[in-house]
């Protein structure tokens, strides 16, 4: 059991943090870049929300009781990197004095009705990986809750490297915390946006 939980721990933080599957990681950067290290608690509640949304489709796709085709939902992943970048991007931009980027109580509420709702759409598409290695396994709770606590952890280090990015930047460049989110959230929308382009084109 300890061995089977440790496997799919390490399988799921390999998977978030795999290059290949950039795309989450660019979600969860576009999710992050707006925020400074004193807002960790802020940012353990957003991404926790985006692990309950997708922990929902992925448990339903693993068993298969939901089945969407693997294009229509690698588009709308791209969508959700461009639409969160957006986002950052806008609260960025009601920062006059440029020393941070606001994130109001009502704002903050909506960004994690939306992580937990474009968790729902990245489940999906985790799924696909997830159902091709429980093939063999009698029962799928066990490895099912480990791969989440292991795509949890993966999404940590990711938001601690995106915010160390950030202090390095905004000393080392001396950028204004304002500027660079709307360079970074204007780059991440910008990679999204050809990822959808080159997703219906294929």
């Amino acid at each position: 059991m300890g061995s089977e939980i440790l496997t799919y721990l390490r399988l799921g933080m390999h998977h978030i943090a795999d290059l290949r599957g950039y795309d989450h990681i660019l979600f969860v950067a576009a999710l992050t870049v707006a925020y400074r290290p004193a807002d960790w608690h802020k940012l353990l509640w957003l991404v926790t929300a985006f692990t309950l949304g997708h922990s929902v489709t992925l448990a339903l796709a693993t068993l298969d009781l939901v089945r969407v085709d693997s294009r229509t939902v690698e588009v709308a992943i791209a969508g959700t990197i461009v639409a969160t970048s957006l986002m950052a991007i806008a609260l960025a931009a009601r920062a006059p004095d440029g020393a941070g980027v606001p994130v109001a109580t009502g704002g903050q509420r909506l960004r994690y009705s939306f992580a937990a709702g474009f968790g729902l759409i990245h489940g999906l598409g985790f799924s696909t990986f997830l159902r091709s290695l429980l093939g063999t396994e009698d029962s799928i709770v066990v490895p099912l809750l480990s791969f989440n606590v292991g795509l949890e952890l993966g999404q940590l280090l990711i938001v601690a490297g995106v915010l160390l990015a950030g202090v390095l930047v905004e000393r080392l460049f001396r950028l204004r915390r304002r500027d660079w989110v709307l360079v970074a959230s204007g780059a991440i929308a910008a990679i999204g946006i050809t990822m959808i382009a080159q997703r219906l084109a294929g």
